[in-house]
């Protein structure tokens, strides 16, 4: 008896890995890896400006 069960265990982790191998999806994986950085902004901004604030009248 214990060595039915140990067959029938074997057998599906055995049926169970075969599946797995098959059923994985395969992704194609690009190898040209382009290294530049990538610029967002191209214009330099000056912000140190004041602003005159209005007045409030208290």
């Amino acid at each position: 008896m214990l060595l039915t069960i140990t067959l029938i265990i074997s057998c599906l982790v055995i049926i169970n890995l075969i599946l797995l191998k098959f059923s994985c999806n395969k992704t194609i994986k690009s190898k040209k890896i382009d290294k530049k950085p990538i610029v967002l902004r191209t214009q330099v901004v000056n912000s140190s400006t004041a602003q005159i604030l209005a007045p409030t009248g208290s």
